[in-house]
């Protein structure tokens, strides 16, 4: 219906999620492996964690960005969408590639997503979710038309081995998802985001940043580690599990029995099991897989999407919410219709097509960085054609746009 000024309202715009994709290292660690370096035992460690085993990047080339990009790639394949079309992307990390620049922009570099802005989101183990709010935002704001959110760790490179309270929960491993503008009805229906930075210390790697710089005395004792005081954050997390989860039901206008599945940070079973007992769910509404990952922090919850996913757990105009909690102290719950088909199988030649163009972003990564070493060595002034056409080749480079 037109108003008073002749012009119709603008279009509803929904943020769905279209591609999903996920990676891990290659190695893999049983309980029973870590019986042989710490003082613990495979049977304490599932009664307590649930966790049998996790995937940690013992290869120096397995890094947060590389698994990160793995994800990505899985996930824009699913979708069967060109990375050179993606207009933003959030990496949430908190065992980044470097202090800066952001992971989230070798990630760019490296998928060829030349179009794409790119930044880190820090928000310890809720940080997905937080990424998924912010994309919806942007998406229904009109700001972007698609987007690619990834969680990505390598914890086990901030995990004290010799820590046995420690060194069993943590495992590698990225999400990713890819989500888009859509005028059909559903996708993210509302979000909770919260945080009690009074709890801190709690769960913290107290060295390496602005308070304490790396110094001999704070790699000697151990600051660089993830130190945790376990029965507090148990207690908090049982707690915010089950308030973000009711607040984000109450925010989509579902009731828990309208839940068709809940996806959970993948941190302790004994706290999933604690926080999701108050909605009387049956066990097959709530998806669990950290027997086999560990707590892979902000990845554990694409990583559990994927899987229940291709276990068939999510079938369209299901009703999903993913619920997590971590260090900062944080918290964060988002509900979404899922309204998206089955994983479609994408033809060979486009398989091929699509390694062909990340091999070309390669290339242009490569060569922009030589470009920038002879741009910086030469001595040119306004009237050096030599110089103006070195210039004129490396800007025609920076502009390339991967269809």
């Amino acid at each position: 219906m037109a108003g008073s000024n002749g012009h119709y309202p603008p279009q509803q715009r929904y943020a769905h999620i279209t591609g999903w994709g996920m990676a891990v290292p290659e190695r893999v660690v049983t309980n029973k492996d870590l019986e042989q370096i710490v003082d613990t035992n495979d049977e304490w460690i599932q009664s307590r964690t649930g966790i049998a085993q996790r995937y940690i990047a013992v290869d120096p080339r397995e890094t947060t960005a590389t698994l990160g990009t793995r994800a990505a790639m899985a996930a824009l394949e699913v979708a069967d969408f060109p990375a050179a079309k993606v207009d933003l992307i959030i990496c949430s990390t908190s065992s980044p590639e470097h202090t800066f620049p952001a992971t989230a922009s070798l990630i760019q570099d490296a998928l060829g997503a030349t179009r794409a802005g790119a930044f880190d989101l820090s928000a310890a183990c809720s940080g997905f979710v937080y990424g998924i709010s912010l994309a919806s935002s942007m998406i229904t704001a009109g700001q972007a038309e698609n987007v690619l959110v990834i969680g990505a760790e390598t914890l086990s490179r901030l995990v004290d081995w010799s820590d046995r309270n420690t060194c069993i929960l943590f495992g590698d491993g990225a999400g990713a998802v890819l989500m888009q503008a859509s005028s059909v009805p559903g996708g993210v229906l509302s979000s909770v985001l919260g945080s009690d930075g009074s709890g801190g210390d709690l769960l913290t790697v107290p060295a390496g940043g602005s308070r304490q710089p790396a110094t001999l005395e704070t790699v000697a004792s151990g600051q660089h580690f993830i130190k945790m005081d376990g029965r507090a954050v148990f207690r908090f997390a049982t707690r915010v599990m089950t308030e973000a989860t009711r607040e984000v039901l109450e925010k989509a206008n579902l009731g828990a029995d309208e839940l068709d599945l809940v996806i959970p940070h993948q941190a302790n079973i004994r706290i999933i099991k604690s926080s999701m007992r108050q909605f009387n769910l049956p066990e097959e509404k709530v998806f669990v897989n950290l027997q086999n990952y560990g707590n892979t922090s902000t990845a554990s919850i694409p990583i559990a999407l994927c899987e229940a996913i291709a276990e068939d757990r999510l079938k369209p105009n299901d009703n999903l919410v993913m619920v997590g909690f971590g260090a900062g102290l944080t918290w964060a719950a988002t509900a979404i219709k899922w309204a998206v088909p089955d994983a479609r199988e994408v033809p060979v030649w486009r398989a091929g097509q699509r390694s062909a163009t990340y091999g070309l972003a390669r290339m242009r990564s490569r060569f922009l960085r030589f470009s920038r070493r002879v741009e910086g060595s030469l001595v040119t002034d306004e009237g050096d054609a030599w110089g103006e056409v070195v210039s004129k080749r490396i800007e025609s480079w920076r502009n390339v746009r991967e269809e």
